[in-house]
Formats: structure tokens, sequence, C-alpha cells
């Protein structure tokens, strides 16, 4: 028995000898590479999907214009009375008032006089037409006399007053005079001392 046998298993070793594994197959150089590109796909593939996609922001609301309250006038509108305004010959006019500057241009003829400071400091000096002279003119006059000057102004007849005031030292002085309309041939001077003015005239 072992003898039919025995030939039998070696036969199918030849057999399965002469068989052997099959060799494994070769790949072409353009295998490798359309393979090493479509793995190099697939990478790619799969980290796109992996990223977070991104999300769009909303579009902001365009504020619309509030509307603006509208004016509903009253039934009946008040009614005022209608304003007077006082003209220039409506209005009241004083020609006495002397308090205002002097009008040498309508005040009539003047006559010169000399003013003196004999003071050792700066003097301010207020000449006023008190009352309304021939001309139906009045009013004041302003100078500033340094010390030691002397100086010629020219004024309307009238009623003159005279103050000074002079700051360092403290002084004052005053003098009323009448400037009349007649000429005159003599020198007319206001010769401004301490506390007083002395008028020097016809």
């Amino acid at each position: 028995m072992h003898k039919k046998i025995l030939p039998i298993l070696l036969a199918l070793s030849v057999l399965l000898g002469a068989c052997g594994a099959p060799a494994e197959p070769t790949l072409a150089p353009e295998d490798v590479q359309n393979t090493a590109v479509a793995a190099a796909w697939a990478i790619v593939t799969m980290t796109q999907e992996a990223m977070p996609t991104a999300t769009p922001i909303p579009p902001t609301e365009t504020p619309s214009p509030t509307p603006l309250p509208t004016f509903t006038p009253p039934l009946e509108l008040p009614t005022l009375a209608q304003l007077t305004l006082p003209t220039a010959t409506s209005a009241p006019s004083d020609p006495n008032n002397c308090n205002r500057l002097l009008n040498l241009g309508e005040a009539g003829p003047t006559k010169n006089v000399r003013i003196e400071n004999t003071l050792k400091s700066q003097v301010n000096l207020s000449l006023t037409l008190y009352t309304p002279n021939l001309f139906g003119q009045c009013g004041s006059l302003g100078f500033v006399i340094n010390k030691g000057e002397k100086r010629k102004i020219a004024i309307p007849s009238g009623s003159w007053f005279a103050y000074s005031w002079v700051l360092n030292p403290p002084s004052t002085g005053e003098v009323s005079f009448y400037l009349g309309p007649s000429p005159t041939q003599d020198l007319l001077r206001l010769v401004i001392k301490k506390d007083i003015i002395a008028w020097i005239g016809p």
C-alpha cells in the first residue's frame, strides 16, 4: 500500500515544485508616476475637505433716515399791533444838550487860545462850550498836553468851562470863561497850574 502512495506523493511534489510561486509583476515607470500623482491628489483633496469653510459675513443694515416731525400751525395765529418806529423828524431833539462832541465846522468863526502846562507831568484837558453859541452849537473838546508844553488851539466864541486833571501827582483844576464874538488882538491864554486853571484874556 505504501508503495502505491509513495509514487503518487512524489509525483505531486514534483508538480508542485515545478509550478512554484508566481513571480511578482514589475510596474512600468509611467505607472509608478501616475500612482504617486493620484496619491498626492488624494492627500490634497482630504486636506481641503478637512479645512473649515469660511462663514460669509452677514450684510449690515443700512440705517434709514428718521422722518423729521412736521410742524402743524395753530388754527389761529395771534395778531400783533403794528410797531411804529420813531423817525428822525419825529424823534425829540434837545438843542441845549451839550453832552456831545463839538461840531467845529458849524460853530462859527474861531479865535486862537494858547494852552500852557506849567506842571511837571502830562495833563488831560477838557473844554466844553456848555450852552449853544450864536450858531446854535455846543459840545466838548479833549486834549492831552505834555509837561511844559505850550499849544495853540482855535475855538469858537461862547461860554466855556475848562477842566484839567493829572494822575501823578493827583491834581485837578477848573475855570469858566467867556470868549466874545468880536475880533481881538489880545493874547488869550489858559494856564494850567496845580489845582487851578488861569484864564488870561479880555
